[in-house]
């Protein structure tokens, strides 16, 4: 068990901003795959996996042995947006593996290495092409915690942290928010065409495919195709805010791909890397590169380690297709488990969701939520909880999680439910 002595430097000395760790009192040391150990020697099975960030694993031997390599030989490490040769590899790795074989066809811009940089870069870009302020956004979206991000983020507690207005941004209703009870962009469609409705052009659209924040709300590929039709028809660019669903989240590399969608503008960082390093990219059509030099920057956009570890990570499990079919496999393993603990629990009004490996249990007692997680840590299993109000169980693996972790995850997050109910 941790003692109060060995957190009491985090207590006393670090802000009281910090989050996760309060879930998790424990003091991690050592992490290798799906597991994390803490410095008393507790293993826990991560089913959070750097809230997406570690899509392959801690310290994966792959990436991890190409990363040794590269700092061994004095590579590169901090080099702005200078020309590398770990940054040639990886634009050239990711032409030839992802962008290539997909018929896509975007540039790639380094922004700043986190998704909110990548996603204030996205809207800065879409406002400059079109000439525009205003950028349509969905109920219970999260795009990032700096300015720009924040006012297309549905979140009221996040939203409220920015201490000013939040303006330019305008929320719509996000697939199924109405239950089917009202057709799709019906609202939304109205808005645009009618003089008299007081919404100002929008340059974009900016929307998730799943709401992972949000709480694991999936969008039906017609009504993300619909979306891209009626973007097109009011010249508006779309934007997929690809950070925490893509590099291979929902089974394709990229979230939308199921859809058979191309959007505009893709944002991507978290699993980028591979490795946990802070990397991000913004995609966009070639026809949309209108940046002057430097009219868009960042210290850190140069990160080459990042670079390393993110074209092994492509080389090792996206030049085939077995990673995508593993991931849908593995999905569906865990559908299976959570349908299981709803029928057992009826009274905890539990609603499945998800996509590949990312999947929702939302309960009707949200504080319930928050108790599973809490006894799940207990018994050495590492969840969050998600939506606007906690309600939402949130079970994000490694990809690379055996199908053995998986059971055993998934039987311990069975025991928290029937131990909180």
């Amino acid at each position: 068990m941790t003692t109060p002595h060995a957190l009491s430097v985090f207590e006393s000395l670090e802000s009281e901003v910090r989050s996760y760790c309060r879930g998790w009192p424990a003091v991690f040391d050592r992490a290798q795959g799906a597991r994390l150990t803490d410095e008393d020697g507790h293993s826990y099975l991560d089913f959070f996996a750097g809230a997406g960030s570690l899509n392959y694993g801690h310290n994966n031997p792959v990436l991890k042995r190409a990363l040794i390599d590269y700092i061994e030989r004095d590579g590169i490490t901090h080099g702005l947006d200078m020309a590398t040769t770990a940054k040639r590899a990886f634009l050239e790795t990711f032409e030839n593996v992802i962008l290539r074989p997909r018929d896509l066809p975007y540039k790639v811009m380094f922004p700043g290495p986190t998704g909110t940089n990548a996603v204030e870069s996205a809207l800065k870009l879409a406002r400059k092409v079109k000439g525009r302020e205003s950028v349509v956004s969905f109920t219970n979206a999260f795009h990032g915690m700096s300015l720009g991000s924040l006012a297309v983020t549905g979140n009221a507690f996040k939203r409220a942290g920015a201490g000013i207005p939040l303006v330019h941004g305008t929320p719509m209703p996000f697939d199924n928010y109405f239950e089917g009870k009202v057709p799709d962009f019906l609202w939304f469609e109205r808005l645009l065409e009618d003089q008299g409705s007081g919404l100002n052009k929008p340059a974009a659209v900016i929307v998730e495919t799943v709401q992972g924040e949000g709480g694991i709300n999936v969008a039906r590929a017609e009504w993300l195709r619909a979306l891209q039709d009626l973007c097109h028809r009011q010249d508006m660019l779309l934007i997929v805010d690809d950070i925490q669903m893509g590099c291979g989240r929902t089974g394709g590399f990229f979230s939308f791909e199921e859809a058979g969608i191309v959007p505009d503008i893709v944002t991507l960082s978290k699993s980028i890397s591979g490795y946990g390093l802070p990397m991000s990219l913004c995609l966009f059509k070639g026809e949309l590169d209108i940046w002057e030099p430097g009219e868009h920057n960042g210290t850190f956009r140069g990160n080459n380690p990042a670079f390393v570890t993110a074209a092994a990570a492509l080389d090792a499990y996206w030049a085939d297709g077995q990673m995508e079919k593993q991931t849908l496999a593995r999905g569906e393993q865990v559908e299976q488990a959570l349908l299981a603990i709803g029928d057992e629990h009826p009274e905890a009004g539990a609603r499945i969701r998800g996509r590949g490996l990312v999947w929702g249990m939302q309960l009707a007692d949200r504080l319930r939520a928050a108790a599973v997680c809490s006894r799940a840590f207990e018994l050495g299993l590492l969840l969050e909880t998600s939506g606007p109000e906690g309600e939402v169980v949130k079970v994000l693996p490694p990809l690379t999680v055996t199908s053995a972790e998986l059971d055993e995850g998934l039987r311990i997050l069975a025991k928290a439910v029937r131990e909180t109910g």
